[in-house]
């Protein structure tokens, strides 16, 4: 189910999406996920958003990145991961978008469920 959560302490909703996927994953505030994030694209010379710095981010934190079955490309949205992955911490990747599952919920600021997911990160210690 759909949860509507925004971390940004503006509120705002665009051009963010990594740091308020991460930071809902990592349960972390904005701003310390933001800052996270940088220091590893400062290290990478590359920017936040790149998928190999945000990515580093959440391997540091505990997140090993998986990818989906390709068998049905474009039939696994958010709302069909989120049914299908009912326990965990994961953070989805669309292609142009981020968005965070905790145990079959997403949690976004908009309603995300149908985007088609990429790939997807797991918090491995989950319980």
């Amino acid at each position: 189910m759909y949860v509507h959560c925004n971390p940004n302490p503006l509120g705002k909703s665009v051009g963010d999406c990594v740091v308020r996927a991460d930071a809902i994953a990592t349960n972390r505030s904005w701003r310390d996920t933001y800052w996270g994030i940088c220091d590893v694209g400062d290290k990478q010379c590359d920017m936040p958003s790149s998928n190999p710095v945000w990515g580093q981010y959440l391997r540091v934190n505990g997140f090993r990145q998986f990818l989906l079955p390709d068998r049905c490309p474009n039939c696994v949205t958010v709302r069909a991961f989120a049914s299908m992955y009912p326990k965990g911490v994961y953070v989805i990747g669309t292609g142009s978008h981020a968005v965070c599952v905790i145990d079959g919920d997403w949690y976004d600021s908009w309603d995300s469920g149908g985007e088609v997911c990429s790939y997807y990160w797991k918090k491995e210690d989950y319980k």
